[in-house]
Order: structure tokens, then sequence, then C-alpha cells
């Protein structure tokens, strides 16, 4: 009884499927020649963007390699199938996520501070470096380190503590290093002009100045006099200190350097015309010819000696230093500084060349 009705059932089922799959199959015929057509009147290449590539790409996987060789007409199954691979492969992409590729940069002040570390400290290898740094609470790798000194062209270690520059020099000796230097003044006379050879030293670290002496004949006997008087054990300027900065003028003549050395003072010649090597000399005596000398008619020793005296008391205590933090090098102690004080007051010197102000 019920075998007839389901019989009758599947073949009507049959044949509804067979009539649909038959009119999709010419469906899908007519498209194909249709696309083949209109393929033959395009240009040889047909540029597709990438929304229409991903569409593709989807139903070409849907319909596998062997049904794409029969429909694909704008790239080939093989392109096709690529395409759907990029498709995934973009989803778990996070590559637009990052700002950078790689590892993120380390931040800009403590790349700056490891580089400062491997200037200040030449016998720092990195594995120093990254335990300094650990000290201050940046947690970084020797390699990290290593690849920035190289990107500064700074060496390692080994090679780094090799080489001193005289900045380096100075700034780790300047405490015992003293610089001396001459220089000429021109002076009226009754015969006429007359030059002065003028010496003089500079303590870096203070900036304290001592002259030394004038002559218009700086003899080897008068040279040798004047390194007696600074290397005196009670009074002499240059006690105390280890190293004197000096040019090659033929003036600091070898019976001068010895009596420095016998007082164990290591005279360091400077390179051939290099003032900026004795820097503070140098800038001392600009200091001085701009603000005093430039505008002075001097008239004699006597008139030079007490110019330059003067001048050298209003460079100790009237003058601010930019090099020192802008204040005076030594305050004078007559002259407390109160800042709540209004009253004004000038001091004269040099007839009024040099007016330091203070308040009292």
């Amino acid at each position: 009884m019920f075998l007839m009705p389901e019989n009758k059932w599947a073949r009507l089922l049959a044949y509804i499927t067979g009539m649909v799959n038959q009119k999709l199959l010419l469906q899908n015929e007519y498209l194909t020649a249709e696309n083949r057509i209109l393929r033959a009147h395009l240009p040889a290449r047909v540029r597709v963007s990438d929304p229409e590539r991903s569409t593709l790409a989807e139903i070409g996987k849907r319909l596998g390699r062997a049904a794409l060789q029969q429909v694909a007409c704008v790239a080939k199954p093989d392109t096709i199938l690529a395409w759907y691979r990029r498709l995934i492969a973009r989803k778990f992409d996070g590559s637009k996520l990052r700002s950078s590729p790689g590892r993120p940069h380390i931040a800009l002040e403590l790349e700056a501070l490891i580089v400062r570390f491997a200037r200040e400290n030449s016998g720092w290898g990195y594995d120093r470096i990254v335990g300094a740094l650990a000290n201050l609470g940046h947690i970084v790798s020797d390699q990290t380190v290593g690849n920035i000194l190289r990107r500064y062209g700074i060496q390692p270690a080994p090679k780094r503590s090799q080489n001193t520059t005289w900045k380096d020099f100075i700034a780790r000796h300047v405490a015992v290093l003293a610089g001396t230097d001459f220089f000429t003044v021109e002076v009226l006379t009754w015969r006429g002009l007359a030059t002065y050879y003028v010496l003089f030293f500079i303590h870096l670290e203070s900036r304290r100045v001592s002259l030394a002496g004038l002559t218009r004949h700086p003899t080897a006997e008068w040279m040798i006099q004047m390194a007696r008087n600074a290397t005196d054990e009670a009074s002499g300027f240059l006690r105390g200190q280890r190293y004197l900065l000096h040019d090659r003028d033929t003036k600091f003549c070898a019976a001068f350097l010895d009596v420095l050395r016998s007082s164990g003072i290591r005279p360091l010649a400077l390179p051939p015309r290099s003032p900026n090597l004795n820097a503070f000399s140098e800038r001392w005596v600009g200091s001085l010819r701009q603000e005093c000398l430039s505008k002075l008619i001097l008239f004699g020793e006597a008139s030079l000696s007490r110019g330059l005296n003067e001048y050298i008391e209003h460079h100790h205590s009237e003058r601010n230093h930019q090099g020192k933090g802008n204040l005076l090098l030594f305050p004078s102690p007559d002259v407390p500084l109160n800042p709540k004080s209004r009253t004004v007051r000038c001091r004269d010197r040099l007839g009024g060349l040099l007016k330091p102000e203070f308040r009292s």
C-alpha cells in the first residue's frame, strides 16, 4: 500500500530536479559562451580591483580547480586560488595595527642615555651599560645597546678606551690643569709706541687668572724667573697643579719648562695652529681686549699694569661668566648680595670704563 505513493513522489522529485538541473546547465553553458565572446572583445589583460578579486576567490574556492578550468576567463584557476590564499592570510595579518615594522623602537630619551653612558665611560661594555640602565629601571638587552652604539659610530669598550680626546682629558684633569699664554699690547712711551709682552696663567676649573709679568724683552732669564715665581711653594700660582697647557711659542724655552718639571708640573705643548685646545686662555684674552684694552690709550708700563690688574679684579669678583652658570667667580665678601635690597650702587673702574653694579 505504501510503496506505490513513495515511488510516485520519488519519480516526481527526480523529474523536477532533472528539469531544474537541465535549466541551470543550459544557463551556465550560455553564460560561459557569452563570457568567452565578451572576453574576446576586451583588452588582452583585464585589471581587477581588490574587492572583485575577493569575490572571484570566494566563489572559485567553492567551485574547485576542475570547474574553474571550464569557466574561468578573467584569470587562470591557479591565480584565482592564490587570491583566495591571500584573502585568508589577510584575515590574520595584524601588520596594520603596528605603527612600525619589527620590534617597537625604544624611547629617544633612553637612546640618548645609552649614548651618554658610552661616551662618558669609555671602559663600559654593553653588559655594564645594561646593568647601569637596570639600576635606573630601564630593561634593555645588550644587543639593543650594541645596535644603538653602532648607529652612532661608537666603538666597543676595548677600542673606545684606547682613544682619549682633548675634551675628555681636560674634563678629567680640569681641577689640576692650568693654561698659559702670551699676548702683546702697544703702549705709548716717550720714544713712541712700544710692544709689551704679557704672560699670564689661568686655572681652568675656577677661571682664576694670575698676571705673571710683562716685559718688552721676554728673554730666557726672564722666563726662568717667571717660572720660579709661579711654582713657589708659598705663593706661586701653579702650586698644586699637575699640568700646564701652552702653545709652541719659542719664548717657552727649555729652561722654563725644566723649572716646571722640577716642581712636579708637566708642561703639555699643544699641536701647531690649534688655539681651540687652549680655549680658556684665548677666551680670556679676547674679553680683555674687547672690554678693556681696545678702549684705552695706555701711556707707559705703569698704565698698562694698572689696567690689567683692574680688569683681573673685575674678572674675578664683578663679571658674570656664562661658562660658570652666569655667576660671579669670587663674589666679594664685603658686598653681600641681598635680593630684597632696592639700593643699587655702581663701582667705577678705570675712570668709568668698567661699571659693575651691586646691591647694598
